[in-house]
């Protein structure tokens, strides 16, 4: 008789040796753990928009964020206060949250999707081709007709004609397969970085060189009200399809073959997973730039917390990374205040030992190797 996906076990991606090694770690308890974060959430939030130069207290940072988020009133004389509290800090750190949400829940939709651990969002040469199109508009002026929708606007036409790219080269007769997906995307990767470095080159302004430099080091500093609702709208999208479809991910993690036993569709799962990793990740990059790590760390850290089941990874997994690149984009802004630093620097900073300590790790193993 044939598994059913209700009672399909967890296919981990990369789990514990069997023989004479390690027992396997101490998961946390999903409750506790998805308290912890949904508590950290808010908190991260307020932090976020009560750091910065500017020396507020936090209860003006309180009644400012008070004001906004229930219409009250505010005094003329602190109006520049509720202006960097409400319109400036909070919509980043809110667009933080999103986009540290959108990587993580990607990174593990493609790490099912090529069964490949070292896989984040940015394998697929999604972002790749949405920083043609954002260097265009920063160093060329390109797109001035959509005015401040310019740079989010041609970032993501940019990575969808990019997805169209990696879709029509790695797709065969038998549909898309994990290792023409990688080494497609890793293709695509290496020749769109090439356009946008030969366009970093032919800058004649100094100072739209080194935007452009920021934004493919990913940067938060243009966070607006505006950008934070396409953002988060194709980040919710995203989300809510890869939790609907968590038990078909556990059937692909474990190979094509058994998820056609299990009577999932393993090509046609993989074509869902490549639309939406691409869709969000293409909408995530323009608002953010690349910021790398965030959809390669996070997912291997909360498997290592409460395991391979993607139906608990999707529920920490996003929590999870909000929580951190919050905190990331904070540190940008202190670090060397008050010049900022890219957010993806301090990502790799971070990302770099903790992938150390996590290989170090006996009782946890990358796909067998």
């Amino acid at each position: 008789m044939a598994t059913s996906l209700e009672h399909l076990p967890a296919a981990p991606l990369r789990t514990a040796p069997t023989g004479a090694g390690p027992a396997p770690p101490r998961r946390v308890p999903l409750p506790v753990l998805l308290t912890c974060l949904g508590i950290a959430l808010p908190v991260s939030l307020v932090f976020g928009a009560g750091t910065g130069a500017s020396g507020l207290s936090w209860p003006e940072v309180a009644h400012h964020l008070w004001a906004g988020l229930t219409g009250g009133p505010v005094a003329a004389d602190q109006a520049g206060a509720y202006t960097i509290v409400w319109e400036l800090r909070f919509p980043r750190a809110v667009l933080a949250a999103i986009v540290g949400a959108g990587l993580s829940a990607i990174g593990v939709a493609v790490q099912a999707m090529v069964r490949n651990a070292l896989a984040d969002p940015f394998v697929l040469g999604i972002s790749s081709g949405a920083a043609v199109g954002a260097n265009a508009v920063l160093i060329f002026g390109a797109f001035g007709a959509f005015g401040v929708w310019a740079l989010s606007s041609a970032a993501f036409v940019s990575a969808l004609l990019a997805m169209v790219l990696v879709y029509a080269v790695a797709r065969t007769d038998r549909g898309l397969t994990p290792l023409r997906l990688v080494l497609t995307g890793t293709a695509m990767y290496y020749g769109f970085s090439a356009v946008t470095t030969f366009m970093v080159f032919a800058a004649e302004r100094g100072e739209a060189a080194r935007s452009a430099m920021m934004w493919l080091l990913g940067s938060l500093g243009g966070a607006t009200w505006t950008s934070v609702p396409i953002a988060a709208a194709a980040v919710c999208a995203g989300l809510a399809h890869l939790v609907w479809s968590a038990r078909r991910l556990n059937a692909l993690a474990m190979g094509d073959e058994t998820a056609a036993a299990l009577g999932v569709d393993a090509g046609r799962l993989r074509k869902e997973l490549f639309l939406v990793s691409a869709a969000v990740t293409g909408a995530v990059v323009a608002v953010s730039g690349a910021i790398g790590f965030v959809g390669l760390m996070v997912p291997h850290a909360a498997r290592m917390l409460v395991g391979a089941d993607h139906r608990r990874l999707l529920a920490v997994a996003p929590l999870a990374g909000a929580v951190l690149l919050i905190w990331v984009d904070i540190l940008s802004r202190v670090v060397l205040a008050p010049a900022e630093l890219p957010v993806g620097v301090l990502t790799a900073v971070i990302g770099v030992p903790c992938f150390v300590l996590l290989m170090r790790r006996r009782s946890y193993t990358f796909g067998g190797a």
